[in-house]
């Protein structure tokens, strides 16, 4: 056994213990795997494992992985994911090589998404990255617009509005931790109420998967916990 393969199960582990622990099933939380600044051999030792599904924070890697291993998609269910800060003139790389984008915080990008999304393709999965710190460096939009945000984006035909992402500031204690992950849950489950169909919630890293999870957390991205750490100068 690799030692990805080893990663993977720990982590699996994790989220089964967490899931048993808050009385939630272990189906209910997806594991992405954040692949950014590791070589493509490392993804593939984490499909061997029966891992598909990779995040991307840089557009340029991630399309050159993505061509890489075009040909594992012909018989594999891989997925692609976008979870980095995402620029207009980086918009149609996205939506031309990308399954999922989490990081949409402005209408203006979705915009772009859904019009360069090419129609042969089934529409982009996305979600909103809501900034939950209201820190003014932070990616992400404020907490108040987000439904405004979401009733727009969810008329775009080439997208279809999955959820919403979070990256919390790092937290002292567990309880701020949860804090912060119960914030996103509770607008999720607004947005649910005013009539939306949301089913992903987007939060919890290595370090904080077990707060996301006991929030509500339904897709955690890991990346060092299976890959490894990482090369400072990537």
């Amino acid at each position: 056994m690799t030692t990805i393969e080893q990663r993977i199960q720990n982590v699996q582990q994790r989220i089964e213990k967490c899931c048993q622990n808050c009385g939630r099933e272990a189906t209910e939380v997806r594991l992405l795997a954040v692949s950014k600044t590791y070589d493509s051999s490392f993804i593939e030792q984490a499909m061997l494992a029966g891992q598909y599904a990779f995040g991307e924070n840089y557009v340029q890697e991630g399309v050159e992985k993505i061509q890489l291993l075009a040909h594992y998609k012909k018989t594999n269910p891989l997925q692609w994911h976008f979870i980095g800060p995402l620029q207009s003139n980086k918009t149609a790389l996205v939506a031309e090589s990308f399954d999922w984008v989490h990081s949409i915080d402005r209408f203006k990008i979705a915009q772009r998404l859904s019009a360069q999304r090419p129609t042969h393709l089934p529409p982009l999965q996305v979600c909103l990255q809501v900034n939950t710190d209201a820190g003014p460096n932070k990616s992400g939009t404020h907490v108040s617009e987000v439904i405004e945000l979401a009733k727009a984006v969810a008329q775009l035909p080439q997208l279809t509005l999955r959820g919403l992402m979070a990256i919390p500031e790092p937290y002292p204690t567990y309880q701020e931790t949860l804090a912060s992950h119960l914030l996103l849950k509770s607008i999720f489950n607004d947005l649910n109420e005013q009539g939306f169909k949301l089913d992903t919630l987007s939060m919890g890293m290595s370090a904080d998967l077990e707060a996301a999870i006991e929030a509500g957390s339904t897709m955690v991205r890991v990346g060092s916990a299976i890959f490894g750490a990482r090369d400072p100068k990537n």
